[in-house]
């Protein structure tokens, strides 16, 4: 077995971080978070301890296939099971796309455990700095969503609150110092019926980035529907409009039509309001199709290549948006997420 002196908790990390870029069952996936939550207090003789004496699994969020993990990489052992997903899940997700994936500095559409994500926002940060990222912005849902857990104001502002206590950690160590990584606060915001926003204008106005989405009545007439969309990017808190017809092309939720509306006003309501366009990198969204997409581009409009991670692994879907966007011919000083951190903070404020 090859030599390995990443240590377990690395090794759970890892393969969960894998199984979520496979978009394996989430089940799988928590059972080595867990895991790795539990060793990752212990100290290093207590690990070694159990693993020597065959009690890991008496340990609490620990089986028998995090148990084997666990003791190979104590041992220096490459874990069996790594080793397997290394081979099965970390190769390139696309043939295209590099250029304007490496130019990308972070990610303005993710989800952590507060709303529908499964994981914490400690380890989805952690994640964004291995992955290079400047920044990544955190956008839980708004409190209509209650299938999602959206946040109300009351819970949107304990976050905010969680938000600064984890920037000021990353700051205090080497590793979030070396990358001037900064996670920004933010929200994926429902569009409502009306065309209003699902959260106070004084929320809002706390926010650094604001992403606004349709989740409902995705069926609603194509005049309706687009006058509620054009209502939304109006609104002077709207950054980028997300995944903006609703589709799904595939994956476990089955697929969805797209939504109907007049794409052309919308985009031109983006290109004079300012608002990007999410080119949405999730394999079961592709949003919008390849000729919104055109016409966005036409339009004049400006882009966000976003993740829409809802799983630390699922960060690394940048890439399929990166592609697309350079199948489009989109100029990479178009999409706003490969600006510095400062102007994004900056064009989304005004």
């Amino acid at each position: 077995m090859s030599d390995y002196d990443e240590g377990p908790v690395a090794a759970l990390r890892r393969i969960a971080f894998l199984l979520e870029r496979g978009r394996e069952d989430t089940y799988k996936v928590k059972a080595f978070r867990g895991a790795a939550a539990t060793i990752l207090p212990m100290p290093e003789d207590d690990v070694a301890r159990a693993v020597e004496e065959g009690t890991l699994t008496d340990l609490p969020g620990i089986g028998a296939s995090s148990a084997k993990v666990i003791a190979a990489a104590v041992r220096g052992e490459l874990p069996e099971r790594l080793a397997q997903l290394e081979t099965q899940y970390a190769g390139p997700l696309t043939a295209g796309g590099a250029t304007i994936r490496a130019a990308l500095r972070g990610d303005c559409h993710s989800h952590s455990d507060w709303s529908d994500g499964g994981s914490p926002i400690e380890e989805m940060a952690m994640t964004a700095i291995e992955l290079g990222h400047d920044y990544l912005v955190l956008t839980d849902h708004s409190p209509r969503l209650k299938v999602a857990r959206g946040l109300s104001a009351e819970r949107l502002q304990r976050q905010l609150g969680v938000v600064d206590a984890v920037n000021e950690h990353l700051g205090g160590t080497g590793e979030g110092r070396d990358s001037g990584f900064r996670l920004l606060k933010g929200i994926e915001v429902d569009i409502l019926d009306d065309g209003s926003l699902d959260q106070s204008a004084e929320m809002l106005d706390r926010l650094e980035v604001r992403v606004a989405s349709v989740h409902s009545k995705l069926k609603m007439d194509p005049a309706p529907m687009t006058r509620r969309m054009i209502g939304a990017i109006r609104n002077p808190h709207t950054n980028v409009l997300g995944h903006c017809t609703g589709r799904l092309v595939t994956g476990n939720r089955g697929t969805r039509a797209q939504s109907s509306f007049d794409a052309r006003a919308v985009f031109e309501a983006c290109a004079e309001h300012d608002v990007a366009v999410e080119i949405n990198s999730r394999p079961e969204r592709r949003d919008p199709p390849s000729e919104l997409l055109a016409m966005a581009r036409d339009a004049g409009c400006l882009f966000s290549i976003d993740s829409d991670a809802h799983a630390p692994g699922q960060l690394d879907f940048l890439v399929l948006g990166a592609e697309r966007a350079e199948d489009a011919g989109i100029e990479p000083d178009r999409i706003i997420n490969t600006w510095p951190r400062e102007r994004l903070v900056e064009w989304a404020r005004q």
